[in-house]
């Protein structure tokens, strides 16, 4: 319907009416992700006096991070080889056993590990919090002369003549509700490199208008997401058991939807679990949210969690195209870097390390481009650097699972036929099924409201089980009252118009923050579509699962959205 990379590419263009100071730099990083804070780290240890800045939209680094996590620290230990020993290192917590367990209503099917092939095995990873884990990160980059600035959105991309990127516009505050300037107007600043990198997270907004400007998923597969949603708990110290990681699958998502569910023992007796949900789901009438909740009910989980309190929740897509749909990552003046390129391993459900292995990809041709004298050219060698290395070794032997999950269900495509694709690789680095393709992207996979049935979940009960809004409280989410929404409606007509007739609306069950809604009188006559965007945990479920394509995400003042204390 609408070529939504160009209007995103409108939404979030600089005025180039307003005059704003600059800074220069040798290199600029959006996001302090863990691929933002991994470039920052590897370009100061390869030349200290590389001028690196990384801003960061969330109001302190890991305000906006959230991830399961069990980390292969492969990455890490390439910054820092002796890590386990540093100071304030939150890395600590060693995987003492790996489980995976196939859901029914009520039982339980216990897999063997020996059944998995060995790429899915966790020995030698940590269970972490990734917000704490990117804290101590960039403790050490600034520790090394990094300059680290959180609470600056950057809004817009800035080019040279020639059409490559320069720059960013950071730090733009002050739009009223109308869209126009208010009274306490700040232009912002923008901040010149011979490099941005943008390491924002998957569907980052600065990165799709690079991917659509410079063609760089031309020749790939769409993109592909599911919506990650996690919960802490502390529990029972006797049931708890540090160290020990679950993964399963099954119900309540049924043998046709694709995702999985997490618990992984933590430290002083917590405990992470969550749920991810492909979102290439046909029936528009699903509620992820409430899939989640209701996951919680089944005996094995809810027995652990008998006597506990969740202390915190949030949610946040991820990415799962596999190789097949990662676009190229370099482009005049800059590299697109972790999530932002789409490097989560699907059947391992990890892309931290990735992430960290491709902004030391891109350092370090980022390094020798510098040391060349070169500026604003395609950092080629980090290309080629993500394809030849660990990350295409690690991304390649999985490529087939998100396509045969999606042609035929998790159970007969995603665990029998992918496992046999996993172990053909494993065995002798060959995949049966070649390379398959995606066809569709999410949006275009959900079907008509008319062709399935409603599908009946239960009341939260408030001790186990919650709803969006008491959820959503416990994420300290922010947004200034007098900016205007940061979720951009293309036709503003289309929600009422098409989607509530055709799709029965589905932004009321995908958004797992309650962002959106439709209202009616009484009667249930004049419907009319509303946005929270106060609401909002930016999960960009909304820029990738509606139907019509008509929910661009755009970045909100610097500071706003969630604050996850140890996510």
């Amino acid at each position: 319907m609408y070529n939504l990379d160009q209007t995103t590419a409108a939404f979030t263009a600089a005025d180039e009416t307003v005059e704003r100071e600059s800074m220069e730099y040798d290199v600029v990083i959006v996001g302090a992700g863990p691929a933002g804070l991994a470039a920052a780290i590897r370009l100061k240890q390869n030349n200290p006096e590389t001028s690196v800045v990384v801003l960061e939209k969330g109001s302190e680094v890991g305000a906006h991070i959230l991830s399961g996590a069990v980390l292969d620290p492969i990455g890490l230990k390439e910054l820092f080889p002796e890590f386990e020993t540093m100071d304030g290192c939150p890395v600590k917590t060693k995987v003492v056993s790996d489980k995976f367990h196939i859901y029914g209503p009520a039982g339980t099917l216990p897999i063997p590990q020996f059944v998995l092939p060995p790429l899915m095995h966790n020995h030698g990873n940590y269970i972490v919090s990734m917000a704490n884990v990117c804290r101590w990160m960039a403790e050490q980059a600034e520790g090394l002369g990094v300059e680290v600035f959180p609470g600056m959105s950057c809004s817009s991309l800035v080019y040279r003549e020639d059409g490559s990127v320069k720059g960013v516009v950071a730090g733009e505050f002050g739009y009223q509700k109308d869209g126009s300037k208010g009274p306490g107007y700040e232009a912002g600043m923008e901040l010149h490199g011979k490099y941005v990198l943008l390491g924002e997270g998957a569907r980052g907004s600065l990165s799709k208008v690079a991917i659509a400007k410079y063609n760089l998923s031309e020749g790939k597969e769409p993109s592909k997401f599911g919506l990650g949603m996690k919960e802490i708990w502390d529990i029972d110290p006797a049931k708890h058991n540090e160290g020990a990681v679950l993964h399963s699958a099954g119900w309540p998502l049924g043998v046709k939807q694709g995702g999985g569910s997490f618990v992984y023992h933590a430290e002083n007796n917590q405990v992470f679990l969550g749920m991810i949900v492909d979102l290439n789901y046909e029936n528009p009438h699903r509620y992820p949210y409430m899939d989640f909740q209701k996951w919680k009910t089944h005996p094995e989980i809810a027995k652990l969690l008998e006597g506990g309190k969740r202390v915190a929740y949030g949610a946040r897509v991820v990415t799962k195209g596999g190789i097949q749909a990662v676009p190229k990552v370099a482009f005049p003046g800059g590299a697109l870097l972790g999530c932002s390129a789409g490097l989560v391993n699907l059947p391992r459900i990890k892309g931290n390390h990735n992430a960290m292995l491709s902004g030391i990809h891109a350092a370090d041709a980022a390094t020798k481009a510098l040391k060349e004298g070169r500026s604003g050219d395609s950092l080629e060698a980090y290309d080629e650097a993500l394809h030849s290395g660990p990350i295409g070794d690690d991304l390649r032997p999985v490529r087939n699972v998100a396509p045969l999950n999606g042609r035929f269900g998790p159970f007969f495509g995603g665990m029998l036929m992918g496992g046999i694709d996993m172990w053909a690789a494993s065995l002798v680095k060959f995949n049966p099924f070649g390379t398959l393709s995606h066809k569709k992207d999410d949006a275009g996979s959900t079907k008509k409201a008319a062709e399935f049935k409603v599908i009946d979940y239960p009341k939260p009960d408030g001790v186990l089980t919650f709803d969006r809004l008491t959820n959503v409280s416990m994420t300290f989410t922010n947004h200034g009252e007098e900016q205007p929404s940061h979720l951009r409606l293309i036709d503003p007509s289309i929600p009422i118009s098409v989607n509530l007739p055709e799709y029965d609306e589905p932004a009321v069950r995908y958004c797992p923050a309650g962002v959106y809604e439709v209202l009616t009188e009484d009667d249930g006559s004049n419907p009319r579509f509303n946005i929270n965007a106060q609401n909002c945990i930016h999960c960009k479920t909304c820029d990738i699962k509606d139907p019509s394509r008509n929910i661009v995400w755009t970045v909100p003042e610097g500071g706003g959205g969630p604050n996850y204390p140890n996510m």
